[in-house]
């Protein structure tokens, strides 16, 4: 298996959470970051899956329609966007 070198930039109290993380499972910072990796790809692959069963057979039409028909109300408390600023 060929190995690519990707520098990385953590914040320190990331860098430090991973190595000790790493270090409890007895693995290098570099193979616990790669699972990490791993993991992550894995989870987001399959919600694109997920979400792409799901909109088998979907038809933007049906769909516009559910929109119109929703109530014109605020959103629920806490459902809100929350602007770029207030983060």
């Amino acid at each position: 298996m060929s190995k690519s070198a990707y520098p990385v930039k953590l914040p320190p109290s990331i860098g430090n959470a991973a190595r000790k993380l790493a270090k409890e499972d007895g693995v290098s910072l570099s193979q616990w970051v790669s699972i990490a990796v791993a993991q992550k790809i894995s989870s987001v692959e399959t919600a694109d899956a997920f979400f792409k069963r799901r909109s088998q057979g979907a038809e933007q039409a049906e769909f516009l329609e559910i929109l119109r028909n929703a109530p014109d109300r605020p959103p629920d408390r806490g459902d809100g966007l929350v602007s770029a600023d207030a983060q």
